[in-house]
C-alpha cells in the first residue's frame, strides 16, 4: 500500500517551498529517499528540509559528500535529522562505517543517492524521485511516494 503525490515547481525558490511544507509532515523513524540525475535540487531540497527542521532558514548546511553523513541534534525538531550524501559510496556495506543502525529507527533520515545502497535500503521509506520538466530548464517534477 502506498500513497503518492506528484509536483511540480518551476524555480529554487519554490522547490523549498515544497521542501519546506514536507519537512512538517516528518517523524522519527522517517527515511526520506532522494533520487534524481546530478543537477536536480536533491541537496537543495534536503537542506530546506535540515533548515526547517531546525527552525534556522539561514543554517549552513553543507552537503556531506565527503564525510557521507551529517547528523544534526536540533532541540525542537521530532527527532535527531540524519543527512546521509551517498554519490562516493563505492560498495554499499560502507554504509555500516557511518552509524547506519544508529540513524534507522530513532532518526528522520534524509538519503541522497539511495540506489547506492543496493539491498540494503529500507523498504518502508519515503522515495521522492526528482527529474527536469520538459519545457523549463528551472522545472522540477517531484513524484513523492511513501510505502506503508
Amino acid at each position: 500500500m502506498s500513497s503518492e503525490d506528484t509536483i511540480q515547481t518551476n524555480s529554487e525558490v519554490q522547490t523549498i517551498a515544497v521542501a519546506q511544507d514536507f519537512a512538517k509532515t516528518l517523524n522519527a523513524g522517517d527515511v526520506v529517499c532522494l533520487y534524481g540525475t546530478l543537477g536536480m535540487g536533491k541537496s537543495v531540497f534536503a537542506r530546506a528540509i535540515i533548515q526547517t527542521l531546525c527552525s534556522d532558514s539561514n543554517m549552513d548546511v553543507p552537503s556531506p559528500t565527503f564525510t557521507l553523513v551529517q547528523i544534526y541534534e536540533p532541540e525542537n525538531a521530532p527527532a535527531p535529522i540524519w543527512h546521509f550524501d551517498l554519490y562516493r559510496l563505492e560498495d554499499a556495506d560502507e554504509i555500516y562505517e557511518t552509524g547506519w543502525e544508529d540513524a534507522l529507527g530513532n532518526a528522520i533520515v534524509l538519503i541522497e543517492w539511495p540506489e547506492r545502497l543496493g539491498p540494503l535500503k529500507p523498504r518502508k521509506s519515503i522515495d521522492i524521485h526528482i527529474s527536469a520538466g520538459d519545457d523549463n530548464p528551472n522545472q522540477r517534477d517531484f513524484n513523492i511516494k511513501r510505502a506503508m
